[in-house]
């Protein structure tokens, strides 16, 4: 199998493309730069979506393309130029590369592109499936104008699905590192109330499901991916402490994160609740590695009792 994958070069990217090599297949990095890269070599295709340019022809007969590339949430304080840039980072690629899928000669047989359960806002407690309507806020618009550029392949008649990602759990990267050095400094605790509901899922899963869909022709449009028991922030931080063997008896209260990151970022990054279930998954039979976060967070911190 021929995959080409976006964002390889990241947390899932590079944890998928690790899996598929291992299994004997050829994964197609896209690349911006140039060969002297250590990430490009003789399988890259290069691509540049603020130029608007691709190797269109590099694509053709592809059997899978994995979109996954999008500038970082979190990585810097949320400005009005780093909340587009955060937007048309996801907009202009997608929107490229869907284009480019849409005029190729030998398809792809799917279009798996990155998402989150971004799209449905503060959810509160309720129980958020694929069919839950759409948030308001900033980063449900950015993930709703993100899934509409992939139209030209949907059109196309290429079966494309959405990856509605939750917080993927790592030792690699993303938000768990960060948590863990606060953690073993014997300074976590819950954030705010606590009561907010975090939609997780552990790397094994991601790449997991990924896989999954590339075999699956019956499931396209948009997939929760997140495990099939979400926890509370206070829950979370329980198992996180006990995976650590550290105590969590020091709440972080709501003014210190809207101060450091600002009330906007922080209210959709860290306060935000979203209790999204796997419903098109559990229907479809994926069998999860990791099915509750305390056993995910044993998993991936290597710290298996």
């Amino acid at each position: 199998m021929e995959v080409a994958i976006t964002g390889a070069s990241g947390l899932i990217g590079s944890a998928l493309a690790r899996s598929l090599r291992v299994d004997g297949h050829t994964v197609r990095p896209l690349v911006r730069r140039a060969s002297s890269d250590p990430e490009s070599g003789a399988d890259s295709i290069r691509w540049d979506p603020a130029a608007g340019t691709i190797e269109r022809d590099a694509l053709d007969g592809i059997d899978a393309v994995v979109h996954l590339a999008g500038a970082g949430i979190g990585d810097k304080r949320w400005s009005p130029a780093r909340k587009q840039e955060i937007r048309e980072s996801r907009t202009r690629g997608t929107d490229l590369l869907a284009g480019a899928l849409a005029g190729l000669p030998r398809p792809p047989a799917v279009f798996v592109c990155g998402s989150a359960v971004g799209y449905y806002g503060d959810g509160g407690d309720e129980e958020l499936t694929e069919q839950s309507p759409p948030g308001a806020d900033f980063l449900a618009g950015v993930v709703q104008a993100w899934e509409a550029a992939a139209q030209p392949a949907v059109d196309a008649g290429i079966r494309t699905v959405f990856l509605r990602n939750g917080v993927v759990l790592s030792a690699d990267g993303g938000m768990l590192p960060r948590l863990v050095t606060l953690f073993r400094c014997f300074v976590g605790g819950r954030l705010g109330s606590g009561r907010q509901w975090m939609s997780w899922v552990s790397i094994d899963d991601e790449v997991g499901v990924i896989r999954f869909l590339f075999e699956r022709g019956d499931l396209s449009g948009p997939v929760n991916v997140t495990g099939p028991s979400p926890a509370t922030n206070a829950q979370f931080t329980k198992a996180l402490g006990a995976a650590l063997h550290r105590p969590t008896l020091m709440p972080v209260p709501a003014f210190a994160p809207r101060l450091a990151l600002g009330r906007e970022m922080a209210d959709e990054l860290l306060f935000v609740s979203q209790r999204s279930v796997p419903a098109v998954l559990t229907a479809a039979g994926y069998g999860f590695a990791h099915r509750d976060v305390a056993a995910a967070l044993r998993a991936v911190l290597g710290t298996q009792p």
